[in-house]
């Protein structure tokens, strides 16, 4: 606690281009937790970064706590913040939308990193990009009868998927009507959540137009 009986701020070192960063804001807004969130692609990261063996973003800070990767720092945030719960309740569940988020992670979110990261030839970015359009296509059948990843409950799962959905056309990916209703319809219906809305960096709000 500080001197004046308040708590500690909740520190957010995020990046507004970072599929990473972006499911963490997710989560953050959608159970409202307040933060000060600091954009490390406007500041010296050297000088601002707290202590991190990655080095990288995102990176939460809860007083002297310092947390770092995407996965870890979600679910903290759930046991943290319970409500509204974004982890299924069972065991059976929880392994499942944890699978779900290892998928995704090989699938979707590496592949994403290809294209957009340094030191990668073109020819591994058109395969990775091309790699990555076959696979979102796959997935459309798992929401066929469904809203969501995990049944109708709106999880992390969603919050690590949306942000490769929601970087498809700045990535040059372009999806088949046919083969994608459902997919487009989930797309719809999560890009259109408030929570989404306001996780959101400004670079982010102008890569996309709702499908």
């Amino acid at each position: 606690m500080s001197i004046s009986g308040r708590r500690t701020p909740i520190l957010f070192y995020t990046h507004s281009a970072d599929q990473y960063c972006h499911r963490v804001r997710m989560v953050l807004r959608e159970k409202r937790i307040i933060v000060r969130e600091i954009q490390i692609d406007q500041v010296d990261v050297e000088d601002d970064l707290p202590e991190n063996p990655t080095g990288e973003v995102p990176t939460l800070v809860d007083r002297d706590f310092v947390l770092f990767h995407s996965n870890v720092i979600m679910e903290y945030l759930d046991e943290r913040y319970p409500h509204p719960p974004l982890l299924p309740i069972y065991p059976v569940a929880r392994a499942k939308a944890r699978l779900l988020i290892q998928r995704i992670q090989r699938d979707w979110a590496e592949r994403v990193d290809i294209i957009v990261g340094k030191g990668y030839r073109q020819q591994q970015r058109e395969r990775a990009r091309k790699q990555l359009r076959e696979s979102v296509i796959s997935y459309a059948y798992l929401l066929s009868d469904q809203k969501y990843f995990i049944d109708n409950d709106f999880t992390v799962v969603d919050c690590c998927a949306a942000p490769v959905l929601w970087r498809l056309d700045h990535l040059g990916i372009r999806l088949p009507e046919r083969q994608t209703k459902s997919l487009r319809r989930y797309m719809n219906l999560v890009f259109s959540r408030g929570s989404f809305q306001r996780s959101l960096s400004e670079i982010e709000e102008e890569w996309h137009k709702l499908p």
